[in-house]
């Protein structure tokens, strides 16, 4: 049988995709794409049975889905592609609104927690598409993620104040932060754990063939999206795509401050497939 794969549209994840198109696992595997969101949303309703889940939908359905090592989204500083862009310095935000992007429950968690924790302030938050322009005419600041935040992170606004989420993640809490795991329906890998393990071997192995040759992913790229090759290959090693104990001990780090802030119910475990 050919697994049900999800696979996230942003750039982010363009150097797994890559390395899965270049090593011919497209062929075993049927690859739907969309917003993390929504392949989220597939994987639970049953339409998919392996995909990159946000950080914050696994701590809410945690005992339905099964971890597979050694993939992730992270970051150990920087991320460049999150972005609070506000009209006041971050500390002044308070009372004040937050646009939200509606393309990521993840990063919102997030900045709330960096807000509320490191910098005392509480906000009035609403939601909307990520349209920097359209959120700065109702809000005082705007949360932006993927491209959006990828032109900020090279020209901010002039007049406008731009925090990178990770740096701000990293100085609050001396963590690195992981925004997506990788995750089976969890009665899938029981009845099926030799399948979910190639794939778990295929998408490790891509990952590594696109670091090796990032230059290349970068290039080729470049010749579709709005970044030179150059920046390209920059974002792609400053990402981080494993997941070791410092990145387990980081997602752990923001489920706890998540939890004591009232966002989600409970600690998840952290369950995976053996390999």
């Amino acid at each position: 049988m050919r697994p049900r794969v999800g696979h996230i549209q942003f750039i982010n994840c363009l150097p797994l995709y890559y390395g899965l198109v270049k090593n011919g696992v497209l062929w075993d595997v049927e690859l739907t794409k969309d917003t993390a969101r929504e392949l989220s949303r597939h994987l639970l309703e049953g339409r998919l049975d392996i995909s990159p889940v946000p950080s914050i939908e696994y701590s809410r359905n945690w005992r339905e889905l099964t971890l597979l090592p050694n993939l992730s989204v992270s970051c150990d500083g920087p991320v460049t592609s999150i972005y609070l862009v506000s009209k006041l310095p971050i500390q002044e935000l308070h009372n004040r609104k937050i646009a939200l992007t509606n393309t990521s429950r993840t990063s919102q968690v997030l900045l709330k927690i960096i807000l509320e924790d490191k910098y005392r302030v509480k906000p009035a938050y609403f939601e909307c598409p990520p349209n920097l322009g359209s959120m700065l005419l109702e809000a005082d600041a705007a949360l932006l993620i993927g491209d959006e935040a990828l032109q900020i992170h090279c020209q901010v606004p002039q007049g406008l104040y731009a925090y990178d989420l990770g740096s701000e993640w990293k100085e609050l809490t001396g963590c690195r932060m992981v925004f997506a795991v990788w995750a089976a329906r969890r009665g899938f890998a029981e009845e099926n754990p030799e399948l979910v393990r190639e794939v778990q071997r295929s998408f490790a192995h891509s990952m590594s063939y696109s670091l090796t040759h990032v230059e290349q992913v970068a290039r080729d790229a470049a010749r579709w999206e709005a970044f030179d090759a150059a920046f390209l290959q920059s974002y792609f090693t400053t990402l981080q795509f494993s997941f070791d104990t410092d990145h387990q001990q980081g997602l752990l780090e923001y489920y706890r401050r998540a939890q004591a802030l009232g966002h989600i119910a409970e600690m998840p475990q952290l369950t995976f497939l053996e390999v």
